[in-house]
């Protein structure tokens, strides 16, 4: 626990990039902060650390909108997917196979890295939904208990879906806030969240919200594709490093 306190410094760096980029884009403050912190410290514990920051800034996003209702009642077998797979796989980041986890977790962020730059033109049609929304969301939530990073195959499933950019965002703020409550559940439940570890992770809050005013700052003054391609390359780089170090 005193190696945690004397990573602060970067954890705050961490949770302010991860921020700015969530700003800047809409997404993304999840996945950079368990990729960076991956490369510091275990997978449960970066995930431990990623709670408070996660589900404060995505419970802002899911609020923003005057949708949510509508979008309960269209992905709710979905959020219980969501949940019930991160809660039945959460034993795999929280147990002893420190390098599998490693490993699976940077083969999560190369598939999102891929998945970003190629923009895949998916199109789901409404009838499949009922069927393809459990699946989609237990199959989040399997990769969410295993890695601690929710966004596949949500952010393309919900992309899919021909939602209105306003409907999207609250979308993808449902599915992150029911993937985090449900980690935080699940980490709880194998005794891997501790008062300490939450306590740092409240303090990231700080730095992310920072970050996400600098982000929505930066977006008036930056070209976001532009930034989104250079994004989803560190992804792909990113997630090779630690599938790598997860091998060895």
């Amino acid at each position: 626990m005193n190696d945690l306190f004397q990573s602060v410094p970067f954890i705050a760096g961490t949770f302010f990039l991860a921020g700015t980029v969530k700003g800047l884009i809409g997404l993304g403050l999840p996945t950079v902060a368990m990729g960076l912190l991956g490369l510091m410290m275990p997978s449960v514990e970066a995930a431990a650390l990623l709670l408070v920051p996660s589900l404060v800034t995505n419970v802002w996003q899911l609020f923003a909108g005057s949708h949510l209702g509508v979008l309960l009642r269209r992905l709710w077998t979905m959020m219980l997917g969501v949940a019930a797979g991160t809660f039945a796989a959460s034993g795999l980041i929280a147990g002893t196979a420190a390098h599998a986890a490693t490993a699976a977790l940077g083969a999560t962020l190369a598939l999102y890295g891929i998945l970003g730059l190629l923009k895949p033109r998916l199109q789901l049609p409404q009838k499949a939904e009922p069927w393809a929304g459990p699946l989609v969301g237990t199959a989040t939530g399997l990769v969410t208990g295993a890695t601690g990073v929710f966004v596949v195959p949500a952010v393309p499933y919900l992309n899919s879906l021909g939602l209105g950019r306003d409907h999207l965002v609250q979308a993808l703020g449902l599915s992150f806030t029911f993937s985090t409550l449900a980690l935080a559940a699940g980490l709880a439940w194998h005794g891997a969240l501790s008062i300490e570890v939450a306590g740092v992770s409240s303090l990231a809050l700080l730095p992310a919200l920072a970050g996400m005013i600098v982000g929505g700052w930066l977006r008036a003054r930056v070209e976001p594709e532009t930034f989104r391609r250079c994004f989803f390359v560190g992804l792909l780089v990113l997630g090779c490093e630690l599938a790598w170090r997860g091998m060895v």
